[in-house]
């Protein structure tokens, strides 16, 4: 085996040739030849990627791998690291973009001659994109790139499939859905709404990152003359900056570094700033940056280093220049940092705070704030008033991310800023935006929280909509005396004993199809996990295009008298699709079943998958998660005639339980509505 050849573990086995691992184990176990582990540990074992896959060939046990996955099997198993890999194999992508014909030329050299012709044109192609000056993107030595070589090729292959930049993104994907807890992401609906909060979507702008991560700002940036990008993490910096150079033809300058430490663009004065900055940090340089200048609006707390970076995001800007941050909703209250609030505000250098919904950007579960602001213009009266949003109803109660309207929030937000940012205020809108002047905020707290400052909506809609809610729950509440079952009546002889089935029989007889959710994409409502539990319509969404470098992937479309199941610790449940919800995608955590109605009833089926003794043998568990196997799942073996009278039964008692689930959210909407009538005053006493 070549030294430092890439490695893969058993599940990287299982997946090249198409198997579950313990399909591996057992080949471990019965064939003497299989490749020896050359690394990991006891439990977990790494081996020569070219050994393995040499074995399967042999075997004809070596499914037919996609590329991509070939190529991602490489860089995973790289024994200098993934990040180390992906380093190389983005450097080589931006050869292939830039200067395809150099590349053109290396691949044709030996394998064993190519880590030392790589270099010089590599070092060549990097100059021209990050400058003299890049110690964030520095060339690797042949030594260095050796063990790389079969990865390096199959990036430029794949490059040549699907484009250098996708299969950059396809890589540096992968590797951040394998590494969650490792990074904190900005998602994609935030980058783009600061950018356009920060004006950073005009053409031609000067952009910087002093907090870059993974990119995911900069890239929001449409066609930038320059991107500027700093973070602490060296691995980070390099990946961002190649990310960057593949995804457009912007100068893309890249640093690594502490940046209130030690700023590598110190004299930049950039056209806007966006910042995700790390938060609660406490030790962010309070004791040796006491007297540093950038400090203009006041020295921040050794608890506030969120007031630091907005006031090192307002130093690198040009007057005039906007910066916009997320950030804690804390540091619009926290007393310690009131002063220098105080200042912003006076100063005209705050413009706005917007509360995002819970869900919007990690912490997920926090509501985060964006902070808009405006570096000074000397001579120039500052701004009289401050604009404040919130978004958060814009998320659904306990939905988390996934239930996110986040084309409502972008809308919203910018609906109030635009009309602000040009004239200086803007029309108020009960609960949703207000601009309030600064001399309102300027006390003892300086609580800048948009909640505590925007008046409330009319409760309800007012006291005519709330007689509305009344009249509805009085008709759900008589419907569900109406649909309320009768007495039960004891079996006679005691409990049945009747030959049975399993739902995997079923689907190996062909009488049910079974199928699993969560991906797709497209303009379509999804049909979520919590939408079953609470009998509701599709309330979810796909991505609009599959990610950069991702095949597109249809999404698994429900048809009325599907059976929907969620498999992730929800207890007994199961819902009849019906014509209202039939072709919504079916999202995640959720399978599908689809009875051939010649065969089986879907009430019927619904109906006893929800048995409790059912769902507890069918069910294995973990640690924190109870995971439903839908395919142990039992039912009786009975004619069709039979199979709906049962079904009839089953279809009024969901019916029934529906009406229930309606009069309780009509008598929560009574109830809450009333509660802020009588205290705003909208309802009489």
């Amino acid at each position: 085996m070549p030294e430092n050849a890439a490695e893969v573990t058993a599940a990287g086995i299982a997946r090249l040739a198409g198997v579950g691992r313990a399909a591996v184990s057992n080949w471990r176990r019965r064939h003497a030849d299989f490749p020896k582990p050359v690394g990991g540990t006891e439990t977990s074992p790494s081996f020569a990627l070219r050994d393995v896959e040499r074995w399967l060939r042999l075997q004809g046990k070596l499914a037919e791998v996609p590329l991509r996955e070939r190529v991602w099997q490489e860089l995973s198993g790289h024994p200098a690291g993934a990040v180390t890999a992906l380093g190389h194999a983005g450097r080589v992508l931006l050869l292939v973009r830039d200067r395809p014909t150099a590349w053109l030329e290396l691949a044709a050299v030996s394998d064993k001659r190519l880590p030392a012709a790589l270099p010089m044109a590599l070092d060549s192609v990097l100059k021209a994109r990050f400058g003299a000056r890049r110690a964030a993107v520095p060339t690797p030595a042949p030594a260095d790139l050796k063990p790389s070589v079969p990865l390096l090729r199959g990036a430029a292959e794949l490059a040549a499939e699907i484009g250098a930049r996708q299969a950059f993104e396809f890589l540096l994907g992968r590797h951040l859905d394998a590494n969650p807890r490792q990074y904190t992401l900005t998602p994609s609906g935030p980058a783009e709404l600061m950018a356009a909060l920060a004006g950073a979507d005009t053409p031609g702008r000067t952009v910087l990152d002093p907090a870059s991560g993974t990119g995911e700002l900069l890239r929001a940036v449409r066609q930038p003359a320059a991107l500027y990008a700093q973070d602490a993490d060296p691995e980070l910096a390099t990946l961002t900056a190649l990310r960057l150079a593949l995804h457009g033809d912007a100068d893309v300058r890249a640093a690594a570094g502490d940046t209130l430490r030690a700023d590598a663009f110190p004299g930049l004065a950039a056209d806007a700033v966006l910042c995700h900055p790390p938060f609660n940090e406490r030790h962010w340089g309070h004791d040796e940056l006491a007297y540093d200048p950038r400090w203009e609006y006041g020295f921040p707390a050794r608890t506030e280093s969120e007031l630091a970076w907005v006031q090192h995001a307002l130093a690198r800007l040009r007057p005039g220049a906007a910066a916009v941050l997320l950030m804690p909703p804390a540091v619009a209250s926290r007393k310690s940092g009131r002063r220098v609030r105080a200042d912003l505000l006076r100063r005209g250098a705050l413009r706005a705070v917007v509360a995002l919904p819970a869900g919007a950007a990690p912490p997920y579960g926090i509501p985060l704030h964006l902070w808009v602001l405006r570096r000074p213009v000397a001579g120039e009266r500052p701004g009289q008033e401050l604009l404040l949003v919130d978004t958060a109803e814009l998320a659904e109660p306990g939905g988390g991310r996934d239930r996110l309207d986040w084309q409502g929030v972008h809308r919203t937000v910018l609906e109030a800023w635009q009309p602000f940012d040009r004239d200086g205020r803007v029309e108020e809108r009960p609960g949703r935006s207000r601009s309030v002047p600064v001399i309102e905020l300027l006390d003892d707290d300086v609580d800048l929280a948009p909640a505590r400052h925007l008046p409330p909506p009319a409760a309800g809609g007012g006291a005519a909509e709330l007689a509305d809610v009344r009249e509805r729950l009085d008709d759900t509440l008589r419907l569900t005396r109406e649909l309320a079952p009768g007495a039960a009546e004891p079996a006679a002889g005691g409990a049945a004993v009747r030959p049975g089935t399993t739902v995997g029989e079923l689907v190996r007889a062909g009488a049910l199809e079974l199928r699993s959710g969560g991906t797709g994409t497209g303009p379509v409502p999804v049909l979520t996990e919590q939408d079953v539990l609470d009998g509701t319509a599709p309330s979810g969404a796909l991505p609009e295009a599959p990610a950069p470098g991702e095949e597109p992937v249809e999404p698994v479309l429900v048809r009325a008298g599907d059976v929907v199941v969620p498999v992730l610790g929800a207890g007994p449940s199961a819902r009849v699709v019906d014509e209202t919800t039939a072709g919504a995608a079916l999202g995640r955590n959720l399978q599908l079943l689809r009875p051939d109605p010649a065969a089986l009833d879907p009430w019927f089926l619904a109906g006893f998958l929800r048995g409790t003794a059912n769902n507890r043998q069918a069910s294995s568990y973990a640690s924190t998660a109870t995971r439903l196997d839908v395919r142990r799942l039992q039912l009786p073996r009975l004619p069709l005639a039979e199979q709906r009278r049962y079904g009839d039964r089953f279809r009024a008692l969901a019916e029934f339980e529906s009406a229930l689930r309606l009069a309780g959210r009509l008598g929560e909407q009574l109830v809450q509505g009333l509660y802020d009538g009588l205290t705003d005053g909208t309802v009489e006493a």
